[in-house]
């Protein structure tokens, strides 16, 4: 039984992320909204991603900011990356649980409003030298 436990975390150990990400959970922002501006930033460089969110408009650029920039210390302070070589690898946003309300209506009845939420992630790597394969 011990065993396969110790083969069970080895495993685990090896499917690890080793690309230094940052996850904010529960951001009370549609998913929807989220994924229009991971569009923008994914494959591009840490410094030009940062320009772009901190430009746009929309509701879900202030918490991917964050997420990037959390990303960004964690890949600094972790893992001993330079900043100047990190890119936008992945970027992805998944649904939260969803606060429930109720919007009252004619004769007693009611309809459902759902407030989403949402699950970001960014992993960042680092760009290859062009010689590099």
């Amino acid at each position: 039984m011990a065993g396969n436990m110790k083969k069970k975390t080895e495993r685990v150990a090896e499917l690890k992320e080793k690309r230094p990400y940052a996850v904010a959970k529960y951001i009370r922002v549609s998913p929807y909204k989220v994924r229009t501006v991971l569009e923008l930033i994914r494959g591009k460089s840490v410094r030009e991603a940062q320009a772009i969110l901190e430009h746009s408009t929309n509701g879900g650029a202030l918490p991917t900011k964050k997420v990037l920039m959390s990303a960004v210390a964690n890949a600094e302070h972790n893992q001993g990356m330079d900043r100047g070589d990190l890119y936008v690898a992945e970027c992805f946003a998944n649904g939260g649980t969803m606060l429930k309300r109720m919007q009252p209506v004619s004769k007693g009845r009611g309809h459902a409003i759902l407030k989403r939420t949402s699950h970001i992630t960014v992993i960042l790597d680092v760009k290859k030298a062009e010689g590099e394969i």
